[in-house]
């Protein structure tokens, strides 16, 4: 089970900052490998590269480091699972054992270890997030302590694990532009039958003040998707002639990244017709010649 699964949950009981986790050591007493992992996500949950650095081992901390900026916070991200910086908290469970909770502006995260099964110089720390999921990070001693070795059962490559998330990420925002135009499909669609012809603009579809629904703001969207953008990916939307010779009128709506390579590499067609059509356009749109997604894509 990788930390993609770990879900961020409200914040549910009172806490005790958390300053330094190696306080769980006693005083002349080598620091637990559970204390070293506390740090990791602690360091994750602040955002604080060079401190997240000092827990991993030192071939994984240089090549950490050596990450653009924008990896970096990604990477700590993926193990805080916030959306930015935050505050670390720490408390003890019912079993004695350490609670890390991290709370960011998208919610927070709760973290329960488990007993570290320590054997010489490797311990593994079963960890469960509040929704259930869990994993066990693997810790190593190294230059006299412990320092983070693994995830799950794949040792901790830190440039292979950045690639692998930013491909993940890359897929999510793919698979999201695509359901996101299918909503914006079905939004018109509903639009039309209310009023009896197309919008001018995606903005016609945004919300309305209670008792205030018109042509002009038809409550079918929400206010981002009204105004074009959600997810990593600009829309945009035409209305075209349904067929050649015809006068009925019908629609397009194109799909491509705000950061191309970032937020996604494939643009996306709705054509007049309804099916979506993909290709890598390197940012631009794309077009009716494209491949067609399969209708269960």
């Amino acid at each position: 089970m990788t930390l993609r699964a770990f879900v961020p949950i409200a914040i549910a009981a009172l806490l005790l900052p958390l300053c330094g986790a190696r306080a769980l050591a006693q005083e002349n007493q080598p620091s637990p490998p559970s204390a070293a992992l506390i740090d990791v996500l602690s360091a994750a949950c602040r955002g604080d590269a060079q401190e997240f650095a000092n827990d991993l081992t030192q071939e994984s901390s240089a090549a950490f480091l050596a990450l653009p900026v924008n990896e970096r916070s990604a990477f700590m991200e993926r193990f805080s699972l916030g959306d930015g910086p935050g505050h670390p908290l720490l408390s003890t469970s019912n079993a004695n054992q350490p609670v890390v909770r991290c709370t960011t502006p998208g919610g927070t995260a709760e973290f329960r270890f488990g007993a570290p099964r320590t054997h010489e110089n490797l311990s593994f720390i079963p960890v469960t997030v509040v929704d259930g999921q869990s994993t066990t990070f693997g810790m190593v001693r190294e230059n006299g302590g412990w320092r983070l070795l693994s995830l799950g059962l794949v040792l901790l490559d830190v440039p292979q694990l950045s690639k692998q998330w930013a491909e993940d990420a890359l897929a999510q925002g793919e698979a999201a532009a695509i359901s996101n135009l299918q909503t914006l499909a079905e939004a018109i669609d509903k639009y039309r039958q209310a009023y009896g012809n197309l919008p001018d603009s995606l903005a016609q579809l945004g919300p309305a003040p209670p008792g205030e629904i018109s042509p002009d703001q038809a409550s079918l969207l929400d206010k981002q998707l009204a105004a074009g953008s959600e997810q990593g990916y600009e829309f945009r939307y035409r209305v075209v002639t349904a067929a050649q010779g015809s006068e009925a009128t019908a629609f397009e709506i194109s799909a491509v990244p705000q950061e191309y390579g970032k937020t996604g590499r494939k643009s996306f067609l709705l054509d007049a017709n309804g099916k979506i059509h993909a290709a890598d356009r390197h940012g631009e749109i794309a077009t009716t010649d494209d491949p067609v997604i399969p209708a269960s894509s």
